[in-house]
């Protein structure tokens, strides 16, 4: 059993970090390319409608509503897909995380879309992340998104510390069991040579008659 150490908040910060920026850049890119495409065909066809859109703002009230909903698509993708594949996404392997049940068992792919939904919650919809904050007080170093879940977040890297989870040490034996046609052939051996128990040879008299 070796026992790794609940993650701090500070340290799961700087992993949420680097993830929000990878999914930043990942959906500015997807934005650019959509926002080229659209303006290619508007341009292409009749112009005179994208600057009708353009003069009406409250008009792009549902482009928003299409940009945030992408948005939190893809966020809950990203997090369910990593989380999901071995509980460790880029920015928690840069600084050796991983997220784990509270009795230390991997988690599934179900149990990672409902952590990433408590995302959500956490930050109560991307706007005060009180849920995240709980986490610097919790006994468990628990966000919300951990307490829906039932994971908490380990540092992989046991460095001796009693607080955290014990989790068993995978290992094979090392020894193989013997075929059983080596046993049989061991037995007959052992059979032939047992004393007391004479040979072929042995078991004729001395006019060559078998002794019965």
């Amino acid at each position: 059993m070796t026992t790794y150490p609940y993650a701090g908040f500070w340290r799961r910060f700087v992993a949420y970090a680097i993830d929000t920026f990878i999914i930043f850049v990942v959906f500015l890119i997807l934005t650019i390319v959509a926002g080229i495409a659209y303006f290619t065909g508007a341009v292409s066809g009749d112009g005179q409608i994208l600057i009708d859109e353009l003069n009406h703002p409250e008009r792009l009230g549902p482009i928003g509503m299409l940009i945030l909903s992408s948005y939190t698509f893809l966020f809950i993708a990203y997090f369910t897909y990593f989380q999901g594949l071995n509980g460790r996404t880029p920015g928690k392997k840069l600084l050796v995380l991983q997220v784990v049940h509270t009795d230390g068992r991997p988690i599934s792919f179900g149990t990672a879309f409902l952590r990433s939904v408590g995302y959500l919650v956490s930050s109560l919809m991307f706007t005060i992340p009180l849920g995240y904050i709980w986490a610097a007080f919790d006994k468990k170093k628990q966000a919300w998104h951990d307490k829906i879940a039932g994971t908490v977040v380990i540092i992989r890297e046991p460095p001796g510390n009693s607080d955290g989870i014990s989790i068993p040490d995978s290992s094979q034996s090392s020894q193989e069991v013997a075929p059983f046609s080596g046993i049989s052939d061991g037995a007959e051996q052992t059979e032939t040579n047992r004393p007391g128990i004479p040979s072929g040879e042995d078991a004729a008299g001395m006019d060559n008659q078998k002794i019965p």
